[in-house]
């Protein structure tokens, strides 16, 4: 059972309370740029967390049974990077001499994938709060299929703004739902925002909106370290609930001018304000970047403390192994996120033969996608009924309950988007999320984060289009998919048939780099020639129908339900003596990765091009060429009929047939 290590003498432990703050403080002053009000404030409860309670391992910093920490108040990275250097993580001096600079590992907001030991990247608030949630959840149903592996938590540090961000609220109403004990949040509430006092855009009780949301709350003095322990010491204790701990702290704390002023915020102190604050402190005003030796030697004994229980536990792990031999395989399937080698032909044999909406097909081969990958689980933002992906035979993940693989989020797309994300940078599992393409503008920020962060986060979009008809233009995707697009590091597939769907399906679960969505349809979509292969369609873009007797003199593009379009609108100009080709190009992504000369065979020099997908036209320009033609959607839509919306829309193969002709002339 883990124990805090035990508390230092009070004058040490202000000592490194100092040393953290003016590493910041130095840090900033030398960038002449970010936010050194939340350090100094939140030093006194971040110095006793990291040295005391959190459980991890500065030389291992991804052992599973490890604590997580999140800094949801990104804009205060320089406390974090100050508490990893102390700790004895990679992050040396000279990375906290860079701060904010080109090419350094300590940019102005934490990036997971760029310094050892962030376990989270932080930039807009409250997504920080979302992704704890998320690793929370990861950690119960872990231990749901693993009893008796892992013990450990998820910390982490949350602001005012975070507080007041929209998906916070939706996570923290989820994560009381579920009863998530293992969740620790400190809010840093300071009273204090960018622009001024907090009471002049906030006056809520944080503490009893928590516990309506079914949290624990504790009040304490943030710098009172007495208080500090006793809070967190209880934290510990709750297991049923997750705790918010309201520290009430003073922004910019032992700044003699600025100290609880706005101005602390997001400015550097300043180099006279610098000089007066070591002074008021007893820090030596020459020395930059200055950590004392007896607190090196503090920090190096609780390394070694905690390289010794990190050691503990992989002696544990190894009788655990051997005491469960029934879920061995589950653990290393889980711990690699392992999918047979055959996916992508296991899951085509799984396509459904009958027509059918592509919401339908990918659902249908999401059933046999679950059933070979262990790590993969997901759910929807409660429209499971029409986005067809309930895991049949499987246990939806309630409070208590968590070996399940459905995943009930709610009506809450930013926080199911976000909560992936934190599913992703636990480990162990592929999580998915679901809802309507419109609804993707919900989920935007967390999917934005995903791709910077190279996180594996599925998620499904159907509806996708004008066609779904009668709901009208609230409901009806035009500008979401060329927007997605736009995402870097984001692969976008939006298929035409079950081949495809299940190229899709294989693709997400394989890429490890970047989330993946799947755009789906509502409405049926028409044959494909039976002579594809899911093997080309995973190469992103292929020919789909060959044109005969020469070079094409027009090749269609087309993405999901209008690759049948295209088809039927090939057959007519075949029949009047043109040479057409049509090319399906289900993920523009994954197509432009491929080699030159392949996708000089897909796409030749000779003869016009054509696009053709129901939505914004204007990405399409590049694909089709100076005398090329884009058919789409660029303004909102109606409420009609799927048949009057694509005649209205000039989306029929006759019209598409006449446009063709006139392109060719």
């Amino acid at each position: 059972m883990f124990k805090p290590a035990a508390a230092p003498s009070p004058d040490l432990a202000r000592l490194a309370v100092n040393t953290i703050k003016f590493l910041s403080i130095d840090a900033i002053e030398k960038a002449n740029s970010g936010h050194p009000g939340l350090p100094m404030g939140a030093a006194d409860y971040a110095f006793i967390l990291w040295s005391r309670y959190l459980k991890h391992d500065p030389r291992d910093p991804h052992w599973p049974d490890r604590d997580r920490f999140v800094l949801s108040a990104g804009h205060g990275s320089m406390l974090l990077y100050s508490l990893l250097h102390l700790a004895g993580y990679d992050l040396t001096v000279d990375d906290l001499k860079n701060f904010r600079q080109w090419g350094s590992r300590t940019p102005g907001h934490p990036e997971a994938h760029l310094t050892p030991g962030v376990e989270c990247t932080t930039g807009p608030l409250g997504q920080g709060f979302a992704n704890g949630v998320g690793m929370a959840l990861a950690a119960k149903m872990a231990e749901a299929r693993l009893p008796g592996l892992f013990n450990h938590r998820i910390w982490g540090i949350v602001s005012d703004g975070d507080l007041m961000e929209g998906v916070a609220s939706e996570a923290a109403s989820l994560a009381g739902h579920l009863g998530l004990g293992n969740l620790k949040y400190l809010y840093d509430d300071n009273k204090i925002t960018l622009d001024g006092n907090l009471d002049e855009s906030m006056s809520e009780d944080v503490a009893q909106r928590f516990q309506a949301y079914g949290w624990r709350t504790l009040a304490i003095d943030g710098h009172d370290h007495a208080e500090i322990a006793a809070a967190l010491d209880a934290a510990c204790d709750e297991h049923d609930r997750p705790t918010l701990i309201l520290c009430r702290t003073h922004i910019g704390n032992g700044a003699p001018n600025k100290h609880d002023t706005h101005k602390v915020h997001g400015e550097p102190l300043g180099k006279a304000e610098t000089e007066a604050t070591k002074r008021a402190n007893g820090w030596p005003v020459d020395s930059p970047f200055h950590v004392p030796d007896e607190v090196r030697a503090l920090w190096a004994g609780r390394a070694e403390e905690l390289v010794q229980m990190h050691q503990e536990w992989r002696t544990h792990e190894t009788r655990w192994i051997a005491s469960h031999p029934n879920l061995v395989d589950l653990y290393r399937a889980l711990s690699s996120k392992s999918a047979p080698k055959d996916l992508l032909a296991q899951l085509a044999a799984a396509a459904p033969a009958e027509l059918d909406a592509t919401r339908g097909l990918a659902g249908a081969i999401l059933q046999r996608a679950a059933a070979l990958v262990p790590s993969l689980v997901g759910g929807d933002a409660d429209l499971g009924g029409s986005t067809k992906t309930p895991l049949k035979g499987s246990a939806k993940v309630l409070r208590g309950e968590f070996a399940g693989k459905n995943l009930r989020f709610g009506i809450r797309e930013h926080a199911m988007t976000a909560l992936c994300n934190g599913m992703a940078l636990y480990g162990m599992f592929i999580p998915f999320g679901a809802t309507f393409l419109t609804f993707s503008d919900y989920s935007r920020p967390a999917l934005r984060l995903a791709a910077l962060s190279d996180l594996q986060n599925i998620q499904v979009f159907t509806h996708d289009s004008v066609f779904l008809g009668e709901d009208g233009p609230t409901h009806q995707s035009v500008e979401h998919i060329a927007a997605l697009r736009m995402i870097p590091n984001l692969d976008l597939w939006r298929p035409a048939d079950g081949r495809e769907c299940a190229a899709a399906w294989a693709a997400a679960i394989e890429r490890r780099n970047g989330p993946t969505l799947l755009v789906l349809s509502r409405q049926k979509v028409s044959a494909t020639p039976a002579t594809a292969t899911a093997s080309e369609a995973a190469r992103g873009g292929y020919v789909l129908l060959r044109e005969e007797g020469g070079p094409p003199d027009l090749t269609f593009l087309a993405t999901g339900s209008e690759v049948g379009v295209a088809l039927e609108a090939a057959k007519i100009l075949d029949g009047e003596g043109r040479r057409v080709r049509v090319v399906s190009l289900p993920c523009l992504e994954v197509f432009r990765r491929q080699d030159v000369a392949y996708q000089a065979t897909v796409l030749p020099r000779e003869g016009r091009r054509i696009s053709i997908e129901a939505g914004r036209t204007d990405a399409w320009r590049g694909w089709v060429g100076e005398g090329g033609l884009t058919i789409g959607v660029d303004r909102f839509g109606a409420s009609a009929p799927a048949q009057v919306i694509a005649k209205e829309f000039g989306l029929t193969a006759p019209q598409v047939a006449d446009r063709a002709r006139t392109l060719l002339g």
